[in-house]
């Protein structure tokens, strides 16, 4: 028998070694834990480990372990009574600056989790939890962008001395209307430079020369695209600080988001935190305007929005333009004012924004400035059918009106809150203002029970459908067949380690996949057992049969499988949520059988056969 290449012995015997490590870790099981971390993000504080304890100490709470895990604070527990005690002690003792999520935390061994070894993340059908499905409105997100022409391309043409007789928003348009044709063309020429994405068109019907500037279909889907990704990083932000473990937040389609929070019980705080809009505007007050003759008449001055304080409905005209808003918000704290003593939030702008209040306290002192504190409720009501009906509610308050006693830029302070308001509007503008408002069209809850029932089922069918091809296996192959059930023992020890290496998330549909692969993997040896049986018929001796059926099978193996793979990756690109899952176990496993049915029986049988002098192969 030729000699057999010593790498792949060497690979075989490493690739089995970390495989185990790393595969390891999914056979200790999970206990019930708290995790604790700071609404703010920041780290906890050095002796955050005294508080922790003496919050127990007075209700007797008994802990396995207690001790920073990674950026958070980890309490494992010995029941899930003790756990829910626990967080309730937590919660009251700690107060509103701190995180308490329930959780489940692995009881990997030290030395394991020295190296990086980790249990596989299981998936809100198997874990239980909650899910959310987002949607944002598209709409707002347009008209927004419309709102933002409107102001800013007068203040152009009258940068450069361009007057225009009227302006009106009509429908996603801005029409303008001009006193001559030279205007207009100068008017036309100005904005397509500024603004190339909008398109600027003349209204054949119009009895005065009229431009209408209405934004591209292509610009259209690029501001709607931005701004569903701008509130998937926002959603982002605000589910890192509910200190949930592993969550999962990814768009779906064109304006959706779906978000999986596993091991979160109760949903209801969270909800409320996903889809808040709150968000701070800046504008100069118009001191030459009567708001109250505005309130009465409901007429507004051009360039003027009308507003009314949240305290005694006193009205305000404000000017149009917004100096700074939330979105130019790089850090916001809760803190108590100095002076009046009362719930304020602590600003810092970035540096666009901080440019424009300089600019604008700089010629203002002494001038009013207004606060207008901005959210978007979503209320929902029946009709006589049981049917939902959503409805938008859009709070617009002024919060404060200050008089400006110096210049400032970047840092300031905004009052006219609660205590409650301070805190909440700092946790949202730290984790960034949503581009558009969205609402939950679709909330699920998977209870515990429902996802330990899940992991049984589908442990169940997987050993199932292993002992099964095992049995055949060794049946009809005999030695060969042993061989091939080592690989597929091998194969199955793979897919875990790569599955907790890769911190992929383990679903129904992802064991589905496993159990799909325990099938294919047996195909490549009963491709290459067949292929040795031809070669005895053909007359080869038996070694020489062997070799030959590994090498001729390899090519036939090898095409059956980079077709699935490229299945799997289209159905990675193109699916969603479980299909993914599906995919990335199919995927894994497809690699993982290559290697042990080409490599991994082939070494074992080279070994267990080479200093036999056979006449007939066991296969």
């Amino acid at each position: 028998m030729q000699q057999y290449p010593l790498w792949k012995t060497l690979t075989l015997i490493i690739v089995t070694l970390i495989g185990a490590l790393y595969a390891l870790p999914n056979l200790y099981g999970e206990e019930p834990a708290v995790q604790i971390t700071t609404t703010s993000g920041d780290p906890l504080p050095a002796d955050f480990s005294a508080t922790v304890a003496k919050s127990f100490e007075a209700e007797k709470i008994e802990t396995t372990a207690s001790r920073l895990e990674g950026k958070q604070w980890v309490v494992r527990l010995k029941s899930t009574d003790s756990q829910l005690k626990a967080a309730d002690v937590l919660k009251a003792g700690l107060g509103r600056g701190y995180v308490v999520a329930l959780n489940s935390a692995p009881k990997t061994p030290g030395w394991l989790h020295a190296i990086g070894a980790k249990p596989m993340t299981l998936g809100l059908d198997l874990r239980g939890g909650v899910h959310f499905l987002l949607q944002v409105d598209v709409d707002d997100v347009r008209k927004a962008a419309v709102d933002r022409y409107v102001n800013d391309i007068p203040a152009l043409l009258r940068k450069n001395d361009i007057r225009y007789t009227s302006r009106k928003a009509v429908g996603d348009a801005l029409v303008l209307e001009f006193a001559d044709t030279e205007k207009l063309d100068k008017a036309r020429s100005t904005i397509s430079r500024e603004y190339r994405e909008l398109t600027l068109t003349t209204p054949p019907d119009a009895t005065t020369p009229t431009l209408s500037a209405r934004i591209s279909d292509v610009e259209a889907r690029t501001i709607v695209d931005n701004a569903v990704q701008q509130n998937l990083i926002t959603l982002r932000n605000r589910v890192n600080q509910f200190g949930v473990a592993e969550p999962i937040v990814q768009r779906q389609g064109a304006d959706r988001i779906v978000v999986q929070l596993p091991g979160v019980k109760d949903s209801s705080d969270i909800k409320e935190r996903l889809r808040a809009t709150a968000t701070l505007e800046y504008r100069a007050v118009d001191e030459s305007g009567d708001a109250n003759s505005a309130a009465s008449s409901g007429v507004v001055p051009p360039g003027d929005e009308l507003f009314y304080h949240r305290g005694d409905h006193r009205p305000y005209l404000l000017k149009r333009e917004i100096i700074a808003s939330g979105a130019q918000l790089t850090s916001a704290q809760p803190t108590i004012d100095q002076q009046s003593g009362t719930p304020a939030v602590s600003v810092t702008l970035d540096a666009s924004g901080a440019k424009k209040m300089l600019e604008f306290t700089s010629k203002s002192v002494g001038h009013p400035m207004a606060v207008v504190y901005k959210e978007v409720e979503y209320t929902t009501t029946y009709n006589a059918k049981g049917d939902p009906i959503r409805e938008r509610h859009n709070v617009q308050e002024v919060i404060s009106v200050a008089t400006i006693q110096g210049v400032f830029s970047s840092r300031f302070q905004t009052t006219g809150l609660s205590n409650k308001e301070a805190s909440d509007l700092a946790n949202l503008l730290k984790a960034g203002a949503l581009a558009a408002p969205i609402s939950i069209v679709e909330e699920r809850t998977v209870g515990p029970s429902l996802g330990a029932d899940n992991i049984k089922k589908g442990t169940y069918a997987a050993v199932a459908g292993f002992l099964l091809v095992v049995t055949f296996m060794a049946l009809y192959y005999s030695l060969f067949g042993l061989f091939a059930d080592f690989a597929l023992l091998l194969n199955v020890v793979l897919i875990i380690a790569a599955l907790s290496i890769f911190g992929a998330t383990l679903t129904m549909p992802g064991i589905a996949g496993i159990v799909l692969t325990l099938g294919m993997a047996v195909d490549a040896n009963v491709l290459i057992n067949e292929r040795i049986r031809e070669e005895l018929r053909l007359g080869l001796p038996p070694h020489q049969a062997m070799n030959e059926g590994y090498n001729r099978a390899f090519l036939t193996i090898a095409d059956s499988n980079v077709t699935t793979l490229i299945a799997a990756i289209v159905l990675f690109t193109l699916g969603a949520g479980p299909v993914k899952g599906f995919a990335i176990t199919l995927a894994l496993g497809l690699a993982t059988s290559m290697f042990t049915s080409i490599i991994g029986t082939r070494t074992i049988a080279y070994y267990t056969l080479r200093n036999r002098k056979l006449k007939d192969l066991p296969v």
